[in-house]
């Protein structure tokens, strides 16, 4: 114990120490990388149809670090995964053990997840609609604990990796999104044009060493990784664009980062090659940017703001409310499971949330403006935050927390999935109150404003 003790506090040293050295260079970055992929077979986050655990991979899955270090000796962490979505109780052990070891706070980390629908299932993620035995659930609390360790030791490797960097900026574009609520699957080879609103931009960071190599390609999109189905592990058509890239640039780590994608899909989908087609117009777009544009060179300096929103549900359901779920479903699907579950929290005399503590970050690299807002973020986010701040800001979705839709009044109003029952897919009581979209903007404001003084 004591010999760990000596290492741990020997890290932190270095790493204050070399904190202190940098201030008035430049840029430092460091970049890891870790393979998550279980290492036995288990259930597969994202469906409710499924009936078994998976039973191969198509590709290994991946969780990935950058750490910037400004001139002022300013950090930050980064983190990409091939997973559904952090919960708020694995961000907050991730964050607190950075805190810890780094003197980190809450706003110089981001936890992005992909949400592939080709990954595990981790503890306390969706979990009514998983028809899970004890056998199971033990499998993926075992996995959840490992993964953790994977993300602080993946997080100690970049910083051990930092070097003289230079950090850059652009946005290139492609359009293989469509708006799954305005365009039915099934009707999309009659239409002949798409409807509802998209965001086609494709955000991509370079970080080049002091010999002008590639050592890190970061680059966000807004798409549901939900072109595969099946029980192969994968990280969808994110994973193939960084495997494209990593492949066209050798020694190069690439870091896919979601957008605000909850209401938009990759369409047609559910095939292999189509994963892979897709992968490969994202790298495309990627390369384009790399190729065709000057890119912004971002000054070394690093603006960070954090901050908690508590957003209202709107009414939560009564025991009777639930009584008549249960009813109605007939233990036949997850809406009974949810029911129960709530159900029971009641026998035990506590009340049910009505609200919910929801993170926010903006941070500022240079003149770069990056907005990580947590949750399934509808694409109206990334939008109306883009006309408000310029169409070269980066919207992030799924940062940190994913603990259920984030969905504008807009389609709150409307209904359907994003807007009402997707709630009780992630174990909600309730749908959001409409107040929850000015809450956000009106925090996005403070943040701006935070770091621009």
């Amino acid at each position: 114990m004591n010999k760990m003790l000596s290492v741990y506090w020997l890290v932190c040293v270095s790493f204050l120490l070399s904190t202190s050295a940098a201030v008035g260079q430049g840029w430092k970055a460091g970049v890891a990388r870790t393979v998550i992929t279980p290492e036995q077979p288990m259930w597969m986050a994202g469906y409710a149809a499924r009936t078994k655990p998976a039973t191969g991979k198509q590709h290994e899955l991946w969780a990935k670090a950058v750490v910037l270090r400004d001139s002022t000796g300013h950090v930050t962490v980064m983190v990409s995964s091939d997973m559904l979505g952090f919960t708020q109780a694995l961000g907050k052990s991730v964050r607190q053990t950075l805190h810890t070891r780094y003197q980190l706070n809450d706003a110089d980390i981001l936890l992005n997840s992909s949400h592939t629908h080709s990954g595990p299932v981790i503890s306390g993620a969706l979990v009514d609609i998983y028809p899970i035995d004890d056998t199971e659930r033990q499998k993926i609390d075992a996995y959840t604990a490992w993964l953790e360790g994977r993300i602080i030791d993946l997080v100690d490797r970049a910083f051990k990796d930092l070097e003289e960097a230079k950090v850059y900026a652009d946005i290139g574009v492609t359009r293989f999104q469509v708006n799954r609520r305005n365009n039915p699957a099934g009707e999309l080879h009659r239409a002949t044009e798409l409807k509802g609103p998209s965001d086609h931009s494709v955000s991509v960071i370079k970080v080049t060493n002091k010999k002008g190599k590639i050592k890190a390609l970061l680059f966000g999109y807004a798409c549901h990784p939900t072109t595969l189905d099946g029980y192969e592990w994968s990280g969808d058509f994110p994973g193939y664009a960084q495997l494209a890239l990593e492949e066209n640039h050798k020694g190069t780590t690439a870091l896919f980062f979601q957008g605000a994608c909850g209401d938009q899909n990759p369409l047609p989908r559910r095939t292999v090659p189509l994963a892979r087609q897709y992968g490969k117009e994202l790298a495309a777009a990627v390369e384009s940017v790399l190729e065709e544009n000057q890119m912004n060179e971002l000054k070394p300096i690093l603006k960070t703001a954090y901050k908690e929103v508590t957003l209202p549900f709107s009414t939560v359901p009564s025991r009777a409310d639930l009584q008549e779920v249960i009813r109605k479903d007939g233990d036949k699907t997850y809406y009974s499971r949810w029911a129960h579950r709530l159900t029971g929290q009641l026998d035990q005399g506590k009340s049910l949330p009505t609200s919910y503590p929801y993170p926010l970050q903006v941070w500022k690299l240079g003149d770069q403006l990056l907005f990580s807002l947590a949750g399934e973020v509808l694409v109206d986010y990334a939008i109306n935050l883009k006309n408000r701040y310029g169409w070269d800001a980066i919207v992030l979705g799924y940062n940190n927390d994913v603990m259920g839709y984030i969905p504008p009044v807009r389609v709150l109003g409307e209904g359907g999935y994003e807007g009402d029952t997707s709630q009780r897919v992630y174990g909600l009581p309730a749908k959001w109150d409409p107040a929850i979209e000015s809450l956000i903007y009106e925090a996005c404001d403070q943040l701006v404003q935070e770091i621009n003084q």
